[in-house]
């Protein structure tokens, strides 16, 4: 997958906007315009899960690892070259339904 692939991948979700976060793309939806995705490098893509689905999404998928910020364990991280687009979807799929529901 390359980051064009991703970025289609998001805004073809319900109600997402992409706007920079920190100088690189962050997907957003809801009404308070909750992150659910970033793309930090032309390489990775960062997808917002609860720990337990990110612990399973990398043992899943060898092109997903763990992405801690600080010592909490917050992304997976999607090594795009290497991934899937059915795989990147279903990740996406519950990222956004994490951030629509809070």
């Amino acid at each position: 997958m390359t980051p064009d692939d991703a970025r289609r991948l998001a805004l073809d979700l319900t109600d997402v906007v992409e706007q920079p976060h920190h100088g690189f793309p962050s997907f957003r939806t809801g009404a308070r315009g909750r992150i659910f995705a970033t793309l930090p490098t032309d390489d990775i893509l960062r997808v917002m899960l609860e720990p337990e689905s990110i612990r399973e999404a990398v043992a899943q998928w060898r092109w997903c690892r763990e992405g801690w910020w600080g010592t909490t364990l917050s992304t997976v991280e999607v090594v795009l070259a290497d991934a899937d687009a059915a795989g990147v979807t279903e990740l996406l799929d519950e990222a956004h339904a994490r951030a629509t529901a809070r």
